[in-house]
């Protein structure tokens, strides 16, 4: 390839700066080639380094006698879940991809989030999501839905993994600029546990799975830029071509070969292809690497070296074997028709050495590229739009006049509709683990004998079952609340994904998160980061959830500005015992409904309204103050909540959350559903009474943080309020189980509604739009 010249010009393509550029020249004593500025451009973009957002990371809490694998050390975090077993979990982002191509971009982030898994040597058992849109309203954001959903769907279950959890939310903020964030947790016994490092000088190389093609090519960088009509077009061929059933192969091949202990190193090809894979796994063992390019099976013809490097074609591996052992990689993935190609070999010089056609194309040091970005303290300054949002007065919007109404909109809007016409594409039982499938505050797991990787031919327990293992899962996270307030939004998206899990019986393990933001030059967004990590790391750590690893994804706005402030939560969580395994719908006529915390927090000035659904819905406001979340009373509340749950007097249990009170009850009415399209609607007689000052759309439809409604037999009720009482948790009985209706009892205002009728436009709502 005729040798380019490297100009100012080329340099910003490449979207380095003059000083990037300048420290480049200093860590190699030289100007670099096209290939070597093309791999620095990879290496060194947000996507990859983290370089805007390292020292903000710093501040998670990543610790515990648990963890076994700690964030930022490999591809994904790992926790102990006793008797000698782990899961492996981990969030990531696909959002520009997903706006250019929102079929492949979706379906590949899928598979490149199942690939971290399955790099450490553990078999991944679920997958999860959590997505963002524009409104419905519109034919292009129906488009980019629609793709997105079919993607994921289409790669999970080729794959054969269940999608079981996940959240979806529609805000005019996210039009142009979709979230796709994709969740995958895996199991695994701690010796199974690999490592992405490149160790033992002259260990042989390998590449394994399909040829490298043009497709996916700088992906990595296309991620870490403003996402624009001009962008986005130029760089579809960033958007990767996924293929669930190659890496279905991929997968089984991979385990395969861990088995036989021949492995030194893996490392999956994701970002940056190629280059990462071959510079980090160096960098991790403290040494080099040389690769000869002409060895690497291609798809395309002609392809130049920096094409073959900067690919990020997916569904493959990168092996480091032991010497001596390059029979049983070839066995392996002969056995499963995989491609593989011996390409390199491990050596002690610390350099990245790339060779193509027996000439040296790149010689770059390993550490400096892996390690040794640069690091930058953003400027931040407190929004100015917060000083207009923090000035809106409750008393300047009417009480609602008709709560029936009003009841019937939110349960039909489609942030809080239910979400079947999303998780009916997906398969949500397959491998027959799936206790509890989407619709209910967690997915539950149960992790089994064959859920594990198989154990080495002579090892003593490779036929041992396993004692059987309950896992939550929950995915959560409100960007208005974040953008009202960051630290306390962020506070509060691990606070409900603890409340989730803590619904469904389970005490939390771990945390991973992703971070969507905007573009962190801007003082006033990166000061929404920083807060928003702020609150999300206080909160992990009062929870004891450490943060196991995850993904920051910046540069998301479009023309119109930056999306609302995201940061999303997964948590998991161990459920101790089948029989505490709790869902959110009511379950026997005449149980008594509690709420568990207060009924309105009468100190927050909106009254639980700034930033709500009802607010929105009705006003057309994004404004005020979010819930406050106070950690020492939510985790109080879970806490007993968990107590009662294993004494076995709870019978279900659902959070407040988007649309408060009235539609978390609504919600326990109708959302039991037996079979597809076969739901059982359980009536409610509830009676409130307004506290003073109160206003009626705050006491229905305000999102007061730190409640949850349970359904217990009438003969406990007399020994959780007393309970409740001793440890001073407001809870209070609100009404009964049974009829046909949702009965509510307002002071002297009685108001019912049809559960058909709320039913068909909450189960109804998406399918109406996408098929109309």
């Amino acid at each position: 390839m005729p040798e380019q010249k490297i100009t100012p010009e080329l340099i910003r393509q490449h979207n380095l700066t003059e000083e990037e550029y300048s420290l480049i020249l200093k860590q190699i004593g030289r100007e670099p080639n096209i290939t070597e500025l093309g791999i620095f451009s990879v290496m060194w973009s947000e996507h990859c380094s983290y370089k805007n957002t390292r020292p903000l990371l710093k501040g998670f809490p990543t610790r515990t006698p648990e963890v076994l694998v700690a964030a930022g050390e490999e591809n994904a975090g790992i926790i102990d879940i006793g008797d000698g077993l782990a899961v492996a979990f981990k969030i990531e982002s696909h959002n520009h991809p997903s706006a250019v191509e929102p079929f492949q971009g979706a379906a590949t982030g899928v598979g490149g989030i199942i690939r971290d898994i399955f790099t450490m040597g553990a078999r991944p058992i679920c997958a999860a999501n959590s997505l963002r849109f524009g409104n419905l309203d519109s034919a292009e954001v129906r488009r980019l839905f629609r793709g997105v959903v079919a993607g994921i769907g289409h790669y999970g279950n080729c794959f054969g993994i269940p999608t079981v959890a996940g959240e979806v939310y529609f805000d005019e903020s996210y039009e142009g600029n979709p979230l796709v964030n994709a969740f995958c947790l895996g199991v695994l016994r701690h010796e199974q546990i690999a490592r992405g490092a490149a160790k033992g000088t002259g260990n042989p190389v390998f590449y394994v799975g399909p040829a490298t093609g043009r497709d996916g090519l700088a992906g990595a960088a296309f991620a870490s830029q403003d996402l624009t009509e001009e962008s986005a077009e130029q760089q579809r061929g960033a958007v990767q071509v996924g293929d669930p059933f190659m890496e279905k192969l991929c997968m089984e091949a991979c385990l395969e070969l861990l088995a036989t202990g021949v492995v030194a190193g893996i490392q999956d090809m994701g970002a940056a292809g190629l280059t990462c894979s071959t510079c980090e796994t160096a960098a991790r063992g403290g040494t080099g690497i040389e690769i000869e390019l002409d060895k690497v099976p291609q798809r395309g013809p002609g392809m130049t070296p920096y094409e073959i490097m900067l690919s990020e074609s997916q569904e493959r591996m990168l092996i480091i074997v032991h010497k001596g052992k390059e029979n049983e990689v070839k066995r392996i993935f002969d056995k499963w028709d995989l491609p593989w190609a011996e390409i390199g070999v491990v050596t002690d010089t610390g350099q990245m050495v790339v060779k193509h056609h027996g000439e040296v194309v790149a010689d770059l040091p390993a550490a400096k590229l892996a390690d040794e970005a640069p690091v930058y303290q953003r400027a931040s300054k407190e929004p100015s739009y917060l000083s207009e949002t923090r000035q809106f007065d409750l008393a300047t919007i009417a009480d609602t006049q008709d709560p029936i109404a009003d009841l019937q909109a939110l349960l039909s809007t489609p942030t809080i509709a239910s979400k079947n016409w999303v998780f009916r594409q997906y398969d949500s039982t397959v491998r027959n683990g799936t206790v509890v499938q989407p619709g209910s505050d967690a997915a539950v797991l149960r992790v089994k004998s064959d859920s594990l990787p198989l154990l080495p031919e002579s090892a003593p327990n490779r036929h041992q079952a396993v004692q059987d293992k309950y896992l939550a899962i929950s995915v959560d996270g409100n960007g208005a609340y974040v953008y009202l307030d960051p630290y306390e939004g962020g506070k509060t998206a691990v606070a409900e994904a603890a409340r989730n899990l803590a619904c469904s019986g389970a005490v939390p393990l771990g945390t991973t998160d992703n971070l969507n933001f905007g573009n962190p030059h801007n003082p006033e967004l990166f000061w929404q980061l920083k807060e928003a990590v702020r609150g999300l790391a206080d909160a992990c750590r009062h929870f004891e959830a450490p943060v196991t690893g995850g993904n920051v994804s910046l540069y998301n706005q479009n023309p119109k500005g930056a999306i609302d402030p995201t940061p999303t939560v997964a948590m998991v969580g161990l459920i101790e015992d089948p029989a505490q395994i709790t869902t959110q719908w009511f379950k026997e006529q005449g149980d008594v409904i509690l709420l568990l915390g207060a009924l309105v927090d009468q100190a927050d000035p909106y009254q639980g309204l700034g930033g709500s659904a009802y607010l929105k819905l009705r006003h057309d406001l994004k404004q005020g103050l979010p819930p406050r979340c106070d950690l020492v009373r939510e985790k109080q509340l879970h806490d007993a909540l968990r107590g009662w749950i294993s004494q076995g007097i709870i019978r279900s249990a659902h959070d407040c959350s988007e649309g408060g009170l009235a539609v978390a009850l609504a919600e326990c009415c109708i959302s039991n559903e037996r079979a597809r399209h076969t739901s059982e609607l359980t009536g409610a007689n509830i009676v409130l009474k307004t506290p003073a000052q109160v206003r009626t759309d705050a006491l229905l439809f305000g999102e007061t943080q730190g409640r949850i409604i349970v359904s217990i037999p009438p003969s406990h009720e007399t020994k959780i309020l007393g309970q409740a009482a001793i440890l001073g948790l407001p809870a209070e009985k609100i009404g009964t189980v049974g009829g046909k209706n949702l009965s509510l009892k307002v002071d002297e205002g009685i108001f019912e509604w049809d559960l058909d009728t709320l039913h068909d436009g909450w189960f109804n709502c998406i399918n109406r739009i996408m098929e109309s």
